[in-house]
């Protein structure tokens, strides 16, 4: 594992998510209620892009099928067996700004 930037903190829209595409990742990066969330954008079911979905009730809901997946764990919401991969996230100040990190697996 390795702390990789994704993002700078101001790149990022309370409640709205972003894509990131970064070392073969694509990723789904949120800021909700001053948390910040990582985790894979591409929906299971049907491949739909969880950073363009909503944010409800602390679940990136996909705009394809509606499918929401907990920002805390990646679940889908009440189905335990189901879900995409969530990755621990950090700010990191550096030369003024505050960066967006996420520990992301190397391959």
């Amino acid at each position: 594992m390795a702390w990789t930037s994704l993002c700078d903190f101001e790149e990022l829209t309370p409640d709205q998510g972003k894509y990131v595409e970064i070392d073969g990742y694509h990723l789904a990066v949120f800021l909700t209620g001053g948390e910040i969330s990582v985790i894979d954008s591409r929906c299971p079911h049907a491949g739909g892009n969880l950073s363009a979905g909503i944010v409800e009730d602390g679940c990136a809901v996909c705009p394809w099928h509606y499918w929401a997946f907990r920002l805390d764990n990646g679940e889908l919401r009440g189905t335990p067996g189901v879900a995409v991969s969530r990755y621990e996230s950090r700010l990191y100040d550096y030369q003024g700004r505050r960066v967006v990190q996420a520990d992301l697996p190397r391959v």
